[in-house]
């Protein structure tokens, strides 16, 4: 068997993230015929077929998924070497990729990845926002370094360490017949109409989850895809809603509403740094997970 080029290898990275030959081509700045020439000699010089071409794209086969899983670990070796080298030149250099849930971008890490680009300015910082269950996923998958999500949500393989906690209201309007409570018990306010996220949510499966065992049903009469939605469905008078209270601070100038304590035990999250081992991040990794949590080795 020959070498593998690493171009070879990122070009092949790109084809399984974009499903398309052309795309992947573009990301990586090589002409199409050029691209699929080096799929195929790959193909070749393996002797297996790495992919499925269809009419509007491209699959990976078995192997092709095999492949994929040790073409990402070979450059993400690349990668922390570039990294741990830089510790010895004029300053730490690297790309760190954040995969967030919505709770941990809107209350924390504005403020937290700014003190630490000012620290390390030569650090590049790709993040996105996601669901708690496709940040997990994505650790596990080898899509992203770092994975900040809510601390209930099943993550057994993964090595976790805290990062903050938020407390859970119930929001409503202000002429509303609860906005007068100090706090309230979740299955209290199963009756009325809510306004939630869309599913795959790990804070609507925790609301499902906890008016369940009361004996409750919650009503979703609208789902959206971001709290700033909720917060304006509920100003207008569509339903009421359960948010984490550093979200919506924001809000409350402008929008007629109100927040509730939630009197729930359960209704104090823990929001964690996820990874799949602290050890085999990227030096500049674990540099930021030193700095949102505290740890250290």
């Amino acid at each position: 068997m020959g070498r593998f080029d690493f171009v070879t290898l990122k070009l092949f990275v790109s084809v399984a993230d974009e499903g398309r030959l052309t795309a992947a081509a573009e990301r990586e700045h090589l002409v199409l015929a050029a691209a699929s020439k080096r799929i195929s000699d790959l193909e070749a010089q393996l002797d297996t077929v790495l992919l499925y071409r269809r009419p509007r794209g491209v699959e990976l086969t078995p192997a092709g998924h095999a492949f994929l899983h040790h073409a990402r670990k070979i450059l993400g070796n690349i990668e922390r070497l570039h990294a741990d080298m830089s510790e010895y030149g004029s300053g730490i250099k690297g790309h760190i990729r954040i995969y967030s849930n919505t709770s941990a971008i809107i209350a924390f890490l504005p403020k937290d990845l700014s003190t630490f680009s000012q620290r390390y300015p030569q650090i590049k910082l790709d993040l996105q926002e996601r669901v708690s269950s496709e940040a997990i996923s994505a650790l596990r998958e080898g899509l992203t370094d770092i994975g900040i999500f809510a601390g209930h949500v099943p993550c057994d393989d993964l090595q976790v360490l805290p990062y903050r906690s938020d407390r859970l209201v119930l929001v409503t309007p202000r002429s509303h017949a609860l906005a007068a409570c100090k706090s309230i018990y979740l299955e209290e306010a199963a009756g009325y109409d809510f306004i939630g996220l869309q599913q795959d949510s790990s804070l609507q499966d925790l609301l499902h989850e906890h008016a369940s065992r009361a004996g409750k049903t919650l009503h979703m009469r609208i789902q959206v895809r971001s709290f700033d939605a909720i917060c304006r469905m509920i100003h207008y008078g569509m339903g009421i809603g359960v948010l984490p209270e550093k979200t919506i601070y924001r809000d409350l100038g402008d929008l007629q509403l109100s927040s509730i304590p939630l009197s729930d035990g359960w209704a104090t999250r823990e929001i964690i740094v996820g990874m799949r081992q602290y050890d085999a991040l990227p030096v500049t990794a674990r540099h930021l997970v030193d700095h949102l949590t505290g740890f250290r080795t």
